[in-house]
């Protein structure tokens, strides 16, 4: 590390892999902004993460190249972020380049003044030109002249974009309507590929969001065809188990292979809830396969599950993942013939001379699998981004929860237990939820998804447990939600509780996970109806009602609010069970209210429940654990025992 290059002091595992290059990086911060200005140079902000492969590229191709860097060095301020350690920054100067144009993706190369308004941007920049594109030192050429030349186009310019960027925060507005519904689930439905599934065309994304959405329409078949096409392709990692990030062509063979603790901890979500829909035992075996991998491969020691897995190994993108025909026949022997035909193994392979496992028939080899896997176990292994993300381990966490209720895996509900009551100790300090821990060093206060996601881990986890310290712990989340992030002169949610930034970032669509906006309604909305906080549920409706417009006409980028909506239009059903959360009866209940879960429904309860409409004046009945189905609060008489629970009258 050159003594001008800050990132060797820095915790981000992707930081730290550019803290050798000859490029006299900054992380972003007030330094690197002040510096800017006192230089009166513009900033070359550049954004990746750990496991992207066309991040390595241009590191190993630009970055690490001296006489580009001298360039760098000579005239710009150069700042390196994580997106995944500042989502809030990366929001931002991705809508940017987005709206300068018409395309976004990592790396992102930013050009700011020194306030730090972006003028200029794109992704990946070559060393040299190919395909159209210029070479990234044309690209830095080019800017210096601007800025030495037209500096007043260049700030007029910053000016209109960072209006335009705050702008970006309004929606589509409109009343949430059965109408609107069906309308945006036949324009998912028509643009799903009849034959491989997902999204017709290639790349090809999981979109577990949109999954989500077509369930609780009740879209089983379109869903089933989707995941089961996934679970059988090289998307999914037939030895160890868990999803790669996504397909490069359109048929779930050729993944991006990185993996990432937010696909898999929400696909085993969708997974689990695609068995109860429709009985295909695959789903629930995959279910199982996923958090599996995610506990055998992705676990902290210091708590939570760590952020991904690189999609590269001794510089080429899936080295450690692929085969040839000769190496499997030389593992397996006699064995090779079979397991070949299973997953589509021949010679000259499938993708780059080598061979992508998919599944081509139902043939189970345990002992081939155990015997590869014994053997890849020994090449390098990817880089792995020890991270610990709140937002997404909230994600994956719940899945754990609801899963470990519906599949009786008790193991999977104490991981779940523990990793969640670990993290909110280590995350939350000084009154406040943080968006990360390193080795169990907690940094950078929590961004609204972080205490929306593990507010619904949390409340997932009491619906499955009936344990009051969930609720608690649900409802501290949805006050912080409420007091950290809602903007009092728009009344909007935003997504960073203050505004250091040049905008102060809200996002509504989904992109790789849900927004922070679409988790936050969903608690404050299912929260509301247990605690009877009638104003919570208003607000999430007005989330919802925010975006209804964009929702119906572009449901792909909107799939957990057109989830939540589809919710809101259900006949709302609350299930009270009071009782000792370890008593087998009171579980035994749970149980049954648990095997009929539907949209529009909530479960909540226990032996210490706070004040609620939903609990006022009940508890067990005739000394034994009693269970209410109500509707606006409005309750049939208790019941204590599981068949004669029902949800339909």
């Amino acid at each position: 590390m050159t003594p001008e290059n800050r990132l060797g002091e820095e915790t981000s595992p992707y930081l730290l892999q550019h803290a050798d290059n000859p490029v006299h990086w900054l992380p972003w911060g007030p330094e690197a902004l002040e510096r800017a200005k006192e230089d009166d140079r513009p900033i070359l902000l550049s954004i990746g993460y750990s496991s992207c492969h066309w991040c390595h590229v241009m590191e190993r191709e630009s970055f690490s190249d001296p006489a580009v860097a001298r360039i760098q060095n000579d005239h710009f301020v150069n700042v390196k972020v994580d997106r995944e350690e500042r989502p809030d920054v990366d929001r931002i100067y991705m809508q940017a380049v987005q709206a300068m144009t018409g395309r976004g993706g990592w790396p992102l190369t930013v050009f700011l003044t020194p306030g730090g308004v972006p003028f200029y941007g794109g992704t990946y920049f070559p060393p040299e030109p190919r395909h159209g594109m210029p070479s990234f030192r044309q690209v830095m050429e080019g800017v210096l002249r601007a800025w030495e030349t037209k500096r007043e186009e260049v700030e007029d310019s910053a000016s209109e974009i960072r209006r335009a960027l705050g702008r970006m925060t309004a929606g589509e507005a409109g009343s949430i309507s059965d109408e609107g519904i069906e309308k945006a689930i036949r324009r998912v439905v028509a643009n799903f590929d009849p034959v491989h599934g997902g999204v017709q065309g290639a790349p090809k994304f999981p979109q577990p969001m949109v999954l989500e959405a077509l369930l609780a329409a009740g879209e089983d078949s379109v869903v089933e065809h989707t995941l089961t096409a996934m679970a059988r392709g090289g998307i999914r990692d037939h030895l160890a188990g868990g999803y790669h990030r996504y397909a490069t062509d359109a048929r779930w063979l050729v993944p991006h292979f990185e993996k990432m603790l937010y696909d898999n901890g929400l696909l085993a979500g969708v997974l689990l809830d695609a068995w109860r829909a429709t009985g295909n035992r695959e789903l629930r075996d995959e279910v199982e396969a996923t958090l599996d991998w995610l506990l055998a491969e992705m676990r902290a020691p210091e708590g939570g599950f760590y952020a991904a897995l690189d999609a590269d190994t001794e510089g080429e993108e899936g080295r450690f993942y692929v085969w040839s025909a000769e190496e499997i026949r030389r593992v397996l022997g006699d064995a090779a013939e079979a397991f070949e035909r299973t997953f589509g193994v021949r010679d000259g392979g499938n993708w780059e001379g080598t061979n992508i496992l998919h599944r081509v028939d139902d043939g189970e080899h345990p002992e081939a699998v155990e015997a590869l896997l014994e053997v890849r176990n020994r090449r390098e292994r990817p880089f792995r981004d020890t991270k610990v993300l709140a937002s997404w381990n909230g994600m994956a966490l719940r899945n754990f929860a609801r899963a470990g209720a519906a599949l009786g895996r008790e193991d999977y509900l104490e991981v779940a237990r523990r990793e969640m009551a670990g993290l909110l100790e280590l995350l939350r300090v000084d009154g406040r939820l943080h968006h990360q821990h390193v080795d169990g060093v907690p940094a950078i206060p929590g961004f609204l998804e972080d205490v929306a996601a593990l507010g619904l881990a949390a409340l997932d986890l009491h619906q499955v447990t009936l344990e009051g310290r969930w609720l608690r712990e649900a409802e501290a989340c949805a006050r912080e939600v409420l007091e950290c992030f809602l903007d009092p002169e728009t009344d909007l949610l935003m997504d960073t509780a203050d505004d250091d930034l040049i905008v102060r970032p809200r996002e509504t669509t989904d992109n790789a996970v849900p927004s922070g906006n679409a988790l936050a309604a969903e608690l404050l909305f299912r929260l509301g109806r247990i605690l009877g906080r009638q104003e919570w549920i208003e607000r999430a409706e007005g989330i919802v009602s925010r975006q209804w417009g964009s929702i119906v006409r572009a449901p792909h980028g909107f799939g957990r609010l057109l989830t939540l909506a589809i919710s809101m239009r259900a006949e709302p059903v609350e299930v009270a069970i009071l009782g000792d959360p370890a008593d087998p009866a009171t579980r035994a209940l749970l149980d049954a209210a648990l095997e009929k879960a539907r949209p529009g429904m909530v479960i909540a309860g226990g032996d210490d429940p706070p004040e609620s409409p939903l609990f006022e004046g009940r508890g067990p009945v005739d000394g034994k654990p009693a269970a209410w189905v109500c509707r606006a609060y409005s309750c049939q008489a208790p019941v204590t025992e599981p068949d004669a629970l029902d949800v339909d009258r």
